[in-house]
């Protein structure tokens, strides 16, 4: 069963969405024109403007790559890239991580 999603997640999807579309406007371009972009339908591109967390991973990569932010986006991810993650870097990280029976 499908659990339902927090309001942080879905405060933070409409949020996503308001930037993307911020980043068309900002491009200059229409929603089909992003849709032909990132090879999805223009319906598609609003669900994700409108913060649909139901809109797939991939799309949501396809439309950053359309908008070249993709990489942005992938270094944001990395666990390397701040304090936190470098502070854990100097632990040695299992090679598999098994969950607890």
């Amino acid at each position: 069963m499908k659990r339902p999603l927090s309001m942080k997640v879905k405060l933070s999807a409409k949020q996503i969405g308001e930037q993307l579309s911020t980043w068309r406007r900002l491009s200059g371009i229409t929603s089909e024109e992003l849709a032909d972009k990132a090879a999805v339908s223009r319906d598609t591109i609003s669900r994700l403007e409108h913060g649909d967390p139901s809109v797939s991973l991939g799309t949501f990569l396809s439309v950053l790559r359309a908008y070249s932010i993709l990489d942005d986006v992938v270094d944001a991810t990395d666990p390397y890239q701040n304090d936190y993650g470098q502070a854990r870097a100097d632990q040695l990280l299992p090679q598999r991580v098994r969950s607890p029976r």
